[in-house]
């Protein structure tokens, strides 16, 4: 199976070693994703809410680039920096994905890697074979 790799041009995916979003067949992988705009501005700051939709329409750009859209979206996974503002990040994920119904996972954890982060998503999506 061909694999493609899509990049999002962030200087990181060098020095790390990532791709944004990776293409094996039909299946679809996309790395996490911060509410940080093509100038490296981050959006939403201490909004866990708007955070959330930035990442998703965010993510919802790279999936058609590689042939995909959000009703595609298998799984979703939202390593979230404080679990007690869960109804902020679930509003957001919820005007998305109510209908399509995503497997999901939101995740605490103590930190990512810049303090005004909130909020880092990962998605899955299966596409139909051609």
């Amino acid at each position: 199976m061909e694999r493609i790799n899509f990049s999002s041009g962030a200087k990181w995916e060098a020095i790390v070693g990532y791709s944004r979003v990776v293409k094996i067949g039909n299946i679809i992988e996309v790395g996490g994703t911060v509410a940080v705009n093509d100038n490296n501005e981050i959006i939403g700051k201490n909004d866990p809410y708007a955070q959330t939709k930035f990442i998703i329409q965010k993510i919802e750009k790279a999936l058609m680039q590689a042939g995909a859209a959000l009703h595609d979206v298998t799984r979703t996974r939202m390593f979230v920096t404080d679990i007690s503002r869960w109804e902020e990040y679930g509003k957001a994920h919820g005007e998305f994905f109510t209908a399509i119904r995503p497997v999901t996972s939101m995740i605490e954890v103590k930190a990512l890697i810049d303090p005004s982060y909130l909020i880092e998503i990962e998605m899955s999506a299966v596409v139909s074979e051609e």
